[in-house]
């Protein structure tokens, strides 16, 4: 049975998911801008009618413009089904201290994620860490929603 008051923001989870949820969404879109930054600085542009220069050719192999696009695919791997199981776990009126802390810990590791992958890149297993921890996180709430639904 559906309760209406599990969408609200009088529910502390939800409030929590939404605010969690906004700013991945806001993480991702920094993640586009810092292609176009990359491309810029490294002048790799990826379109003839880019290019700035006539002495300018396309390129699609800097090392550094792909690590950040890297970086944005696997956001978009991990933090949209984080937006569909994490709205389907709020649903399941969780404890509120455990739903909270595990978006914090999806929200958190996905910013440490980029941060150690595209901008000041660490030796690993620092962004392997990062990379489970919201996976495991998500996983966890997905099981959750499995068990819940019960089908």
């Amino acid at each position: 049975m559906f309760h209406s008051e599990l969408i609200s923001l009088d529910n502390e989870v939800f409030r929590c998911y939404i605010g969690w949820s906004a700013l991945l969404v806001l993480k991702m879109f920094a993640m586009s801008l810092l292609t176009g930054l990359m491309r810029f600085i490294t002048l790799t542009f990826a379109n003839p009618e880019d290019l700035m220069s006539p002495k300018l050719k396309v390129k699609f192999d800097d090392p550094n413009v792909e690590r950040v696009r890297r970086a944005h695919r696997n956001d978009l791997e991990n933090i949209l089904p984080f937006f569909a199981i994490g709205l389907l776990y709020t649903l399941t009126n969780p404890s509120a201290f455990l739903a909270i802390n595990l978006f914090r810990a999806v929200g958190i590791s996905r910013i440490v994620h980029t941060l150690v992958y595209a901008v000041v890149v660490v030796p690993q297993p620092t962004r392997a860490l990062s990379f489970f921890v919201a996976l495991i996180a998500t996983a966890y709430m997905a099981v959750q929603v499995i068990a819940a639904a019960a089908f």
